[in-house]
């Protein structure tokens, strides 16, 4: 199945689907040939074993279907309306048969989940603080334009322009704040997509034809390299603590929270290497490195790209993930604090597919209704599970 396809699925899933997208889907899956082709993806990549094996597993592949032709015949009649982009929203009831779990601890009891809902918690959104070369610091955010000499935001992203100076370049700080998110396309064309509570460091412009080189000081950031060619060989290079990351063009994530002890380089495409403790470590697509900065050891293993570069496109994907782990990340998301109760939770996992527009409640709810947890209290910007 065409990659296109499948991010046109995976949007449709996660209520994230345009009007254009859902056009595209709708006239796909008008091919029989392509019905077999999506009930297998859909089977295989968001059903759960167990659930391969229940007979009603069919049943939800077949009601999604009518689901995308209904909303295939509103089309028409809405796509020219605001609220077209609400219709996707029936969606929802298949994340309670796409998310699934598995537990190290003993089968949970049902029970009703205690709730404490004082203020509403937004999902993040786009902002950021851009620290200058005096140290002077600019608020981005919607609504709140900026300019210098060569670049320009609009609040929710900046752009650098080229600039052909021989001299020194000034440094930037790009921060992400926890429940933020920001995109940055640097005076070389590379583009960076920055994860929440990141900050990268980077030259207003580069001189061109020398090393290009930025600095993660900590966070996750996703980059799409301006290739070596288009600046007369110039490589490209990443820092950050324990490890630098050399490519000559190419697309790859970095994770490199100043909470964990694991720095995790993903490569999409191309080839990078990492060198770290006088050693260099060498990755191919699909392939992702674990230096511990501890122990001064570093392990590569392939993965599944798409679970680990999600965030990027709106998407949070969990594949045999710890609730330990799960929380970290949308702790950093939505800006909240959570604890456990019973620390043995800590070690129950979660799998599913989620939008990263949906509310905490709504994702909590998701995880509980699954038995992964029996209740949580939620007050304060503080979740404890239970």
């Amino acid at each position: 199945m065409a990659k296109k396809i499948e991010k046109l699925i995976i949007k449709y899933l996660t209520n994230s689907a345009t009007v254009t997208d859902l056009d595209v889907l709708s006239k796909w899956i008008e091919d029989p040939s392509n019905k077999k082709v999506f009930k297998d993806f859909v089977q295989t990549q968001y059903v759960i074993n167990y659930s391969m094996n229940d007979p009603e597993a069919k049943v939800v592949v077949e009601n999604l279907l009518k689901t995308i032709r209904k909303e295939k015949s509103l089309v028409f009649q809405l796509k020219r309306q605001p609220i077209y982009k609400y219709v996707v929203a029936a969606s929802v009831i298949l994340f309670l048969t796409i998310t699934f779990f598995w537990k190290k601890t003993n089968k949970l009891e049902p029970n009703e989940p205690t709730i404490v809902n004082v203020n509403i918690i937004e999902p993040g959104t786009d902002k950021a603080t851009l620290t200058l070369e005096d140290g002077s610091q600019v608020v981005l955010e919607k609504g709140a334009f900026f300019k210098t000499q060569n670049a320009n935001s609009n609040g929710e992203e900046i752009i650098y322009e080229a600039n052909t100076q021989k001299t020194k370049s000034a440094y930037n700080f790009l921060t992400i704040p926890r429940g933020g998110q920001f995109y940055v396309k640097l005076s070389d064309g590379t583009q960076v997509w920055l994860n929440s509570d990141s900050q990268l460091k980077y030259p207003t412009y580069f001189i061109e034809g020398e090393l290009r080189q930025v600095e993660l000081v900590y966070g996750e950031a996703y980059f799409d390299v301006s290739p070596s060619s288009e600046h007369n060989g110039a490589k490209f290079k990443v820092v950050n603590r324990s490890q630098e990351v050399e490519v000559l063009g190419t697309e790859f994530n970095i994770k490199a929270y100043k909470d964990e002890v694991n720095i995790y380089t993903t490569l999409v495409e191309g080839k990078v290497s990492i060198g770290y403790n006088n050693k260099k470590q060498y990755l191919n697509p699909s392939q992702q490195s674990n230096l511990n900065i501890e122990e001064n050891q570093i392990s590569v293993a392939s993965v599944n790209v798409y679970n680990e570069i999600s965030w990027k496109e709106g998407v949070f994907s969990f594949r045999k993930k710890s609730l330990e782990d799960i929380m970290k990340v949308l702790s950093r998301w939505y800006d909240i604090d959570v604890s456990f109760e019973n620390p043995e939770l800590k070690k129950a996992g979660f799998n599913g597919v989620l939008g990263k527009d949906q509310s905490i409640e709504d994702i909590l709810e998701i995880i509980k209704s699954f038995g992964v947890i029996k209740e949580y209290e939620l007050k304060n910007r503080k979740v404890v599970v239970k």
